[in-house]
């Protein structure tokens, strides 16, 4: 069947929703009008294939002052300070192009803080890639870093935390999702709705060109070797102009020039103009002759579907216009009024009095089709919840096999890609990247607020539901261990095609694990995105429910790091370590198989365990603190060694094999290490607290690291391995 005989085919719409369209409008829709309702009913805009499962989450709490559904989520911090946070992904583009890919996703999300009315203050990433040794992984991840170190460091936004994982499920499709935060006065939010019939619709910031048409659709498809060709539809960013935008957003913000503003993100101006009147229960009409172009004939759609970086859509009293302008002339920036609110309801698009489209709002961002799809268990799954286990508890080298996992490219150290980024300006970090979570001064306070992002993908793969709900387990754990209440989460939910059973699956078991384990440790889900079609040559990548986690801390000055501080200081493991390798990194780096059961987990010990670090953080009982996740307790003592060059001399006594001891990643356990006279008010609180814990060791100023099990022990030189840990990153990115 042609295009012409199936007119919906073009706009990657199936029959039934073309017979839908038919039905809502009365007519045959026109070309321009098909292109619209195809790019709104994307998954990337539409959410159809997700919606009915995002509403499992918790989204609601006395924090929450806006939830999912505008631009960002927004948190009360206390003081009259708010913060506007969320994370995307923009992962197909980084495919194509990563430079620009990662570039103009990190810019896409910072204009989303900045249209609540925040200025941007930090920004974190959370990247998945292939198989390091291969070339094109190199490219891809050199391309990745750059681009997200170029576009935040112009913007004087700093990148203060992430995480980076290697995998071969994102051999051809690597994952980019940027999070970002910004600062604000609680009682100042603005939304993103065309209110007021008759207020003037302004497009304002660069012009508009022909980068990034169709990228929502581009983004609701899956990719394959034949996608080479579709650079035309990666967005080519300007940091320059993005910060001479922000500063003149927030600057008619707080002279209260605006009734509503909006991104210009995916599917450009027509997300936009259709989501702000759809919001508002109004229409809006736009004259496509009045908009600023980079270029001379650009088509209509085109224009309606670019994705071109650096703009913004406001909404703002006819009285208002020309103070506008001058703000933006001032910025040397273009300011146009291309439409006006009208009380039809209709999306209308026209040049002069000729009506070129005209559409409901509501039926593009309130009619989109939600599906429930079938679903059904992976034919891999109950084979891979089993593994033989022998080959790894029998080791015995287990020195070696340190230098072996801590060398490997998911556990070595990630200053390489950090380095290049600049975390500092601003003045506002207190805690660097490369521990547990990036701590931030609130400006004005001595409170300070912390940030962090994770997911294990191999635990979700093994088991969506308790993977997922480890994520977040972790995520705020790891806020937790710099001394913060975990507050909030926003997420980043990548997928394969959801028209597979089997990831569909995956997808309605991983967010009710996500939606337990946030109604559990108090973090409602702010907002956030979902990725789906994150296949390459029908390939699906693991399920990688990416979790960013903020927490507040009351004072910055009894904030926790996770590097031992002092020889003599005591070591305590907090938590309870169980005979738990299956899913484990290192088993994995042993014998290259996704297998096991993953480790259990119990939401309400995490729960007390959060509380708890954050008690004795405030009570100044501990001189460090640090989550074990991948590499167990070996791995962690060692990145407790690392930072100040201190060694540590440590007896484990759990009922475990010794792999398990050394290895193996039971969840909520926390290394901490404190001076000897804080031990009694320690144990005081732990028991108060019912957690279970051991004093396990002492920190050294030998360059050694002893742990002993039973008959078996565990020693190695810190400097030979800090440098195996340090180099093995940018030695595998080399090109």
């Amino acid at each position: 069947m042609s295009a012409g005989s199936a007119p919906w085919l073009e706009h990657n719409l199936t029959q039934s929703e073309y017979e839908l369209i038919l039905g809502l409008m009365g007519r045959e829709p026109n070309f321009l009008e098909l292109a619209l309702f195809g790019v709104m009913w994307s998954e990337h805009c539409g959410y159809k294939n997700s919606k009915a499962q995002l509403k499992k989450l918790p989204t609601q709490g006395p924090q929450v002052l806006q939830g999912p559904g505008e631009n960002a989520g927004v948190v009360y911090l206390g003081d009259g300070l708010a913060a506007a946070f969320k994370m995307e992904s923009h992962n197909h583009p980084s495919a194509i192009e990563p430079y620009q890919g990662a570039a103009t996703g990190v810019g896409g999300i910072i204009r989303d803080i900045f249209a609540m009315g925040a200025r941007p203050i930090a920004s974190l990433n959370s990247l998945r890639f292939g198989n390091v040794d291969d070339n094109h992984v190199k490219r891809l991840l050199n391309g990745v870093v750059s681009g997200i170190g170029d576009y935040g460091n112009c913007m004087g936004i700093p990148t203060v935390g992430g995480d980076v994982y290697f995998h071969p499920s994102y051999q051809g499709n690597p994952l980019v999702n940027a999070m970002c935060l910004g600062l604000m006065k609680a009682d100042k939010i603005y939304r993103g709705q065309a209110a007021g019939v008759g207020n003037v619709v302004m497009l304002v910031g660069a012009r508009t060109g022909r980068d990034g048409i169709k990228g929502a659709s581009f983004a609701s498809e899956e990719l394959s070797d034949l996608d080479q060709d579709k650079r035309p539809n990666v967005q080519v960013g300007d940091p320059f102009m993005e910060k001479l935008l922000m500063e003149a957003t927030l600057e008619i913000l707080e002279k209260d020039l605006v009734v509503g503003l909006q991104d210009l993100g995916a599917a450009g101006l027509t997300s936009s103009g259709a989501e702000m009147a759809g919001r508002a229960g109004s229409g809006l009409y736009m004259d496509l002759d009045l908009v600023p172009l980079r270029e001379k004939g650009l088509l209509d759609w085109e224009i309606m579907l670019s994705e071109s970086q650096e703009r913004m859509l406001l909404v703002v009293e006819p009285s208002k216009v020309e103070a506008i302008s001058e703000v933006f002339d001032k910025w040397d920036l273009l300011a146009v009024a291309i439409g006006k609110v009208t009380s039809d309801g209709n999306f209308t698009l026209r040049r002069g009095e000729k009506v070129l489209a005209a559409v409901p709002a509501q039926f593009l961002t309130d009619r989109v089709p939600i599906y429930q799809r079938p679903f059904s268990e992976p034919a891999y799954y109950q084979a891979a919840k089993k593994a033989d286990l022998t080959v790894t508890q029998n080791q015995g080298d287990w020195s070696g096999l340190l230098f072996k996992l801590m060398a490997s490219p998911n556990l070595s150290s990630r200053a390489w890609v950090y380095e290049q980024y600049d975390h500092m300006v601003g003045l506002n970090t207190v805690v660097r990247p490369g521990g547990d979570a990036a701590l931030l001064r609130l400006p004005g306070t001595r409170r300070g607020l912390a940030l962090s992002s994770d997911c294990n993908a191999r635990y979700v793969y093994l088991d969506p539901h308790l993977g997922a709900a480890i994520a977040v387990a972790e995520a705020a754990l790891n806020v937790a261990a710099v001394g913060a209440k975990p507050l909030a989460l926003t997420n980043c939910l990548n997928f394969g095609n959801p028209e597979n059973p089997e990831i569909y699956w995956q997808f309605v078991k991983a967010t009710d694990g996500l939606a337990q384990a946030a109604k559990a440790l108090n973090t409602p889900v702010t907002g956030g995105n979902v990725s789906f079609y994150n296949e390459y040559d029908k390939r699906a990548i693991f399920p990688t429910p990416t979790i960013g986690m903020i927490g507040v801390i009351e004072d910055i000055e009894n904030r926790l790091t996770h590097g031992f501080k002092k020889p003599g200081h005591l070591i305590v493991l907090v938590g309870e370590s169980k005979e738990e390798l299956g899913a484990s990194e290192v088993h994995y780096l042993l014998t290259g198989r996704d297998e096991g059961p993953v480790p259990s987990l119990d939401l309400e010990r995490a729960a007390r365990l959060n509380d708890f670090l954050v008690e004795a953080a405030k009570k100044s009982l501990l001189a460090s603190a640090h989550d074990l996740a991948e590499g167990g307790l070996a791995a962690g003592l060692a990145e407790c060694c690392f930072p100040l060059n201190l060694g540590a001399k440590v007896k484990s006594e759990a009922p475990v094999s010794a792999a398990a001891a050394f290895f193996g990643e039971s969840q909520s356990r926390v290394l901490i290490s404190l001076p000897e006279e804080n031990l009694r008010a320690l144990k005081a609180l732990l028991a108060q607290s019912r957690l279970p814990h051991g004093l396990i060791g002492q920190v050294t100023s030998e360059d050694r690291l002893t742990i002993d099990h039973g008959r078996e022990k565990l020693e190695a030189n810190l400097s030979d391995l800090k440098v195996a840990w340090s180099e093995a990153l940018p030695r595998a990115a080399a090109l």
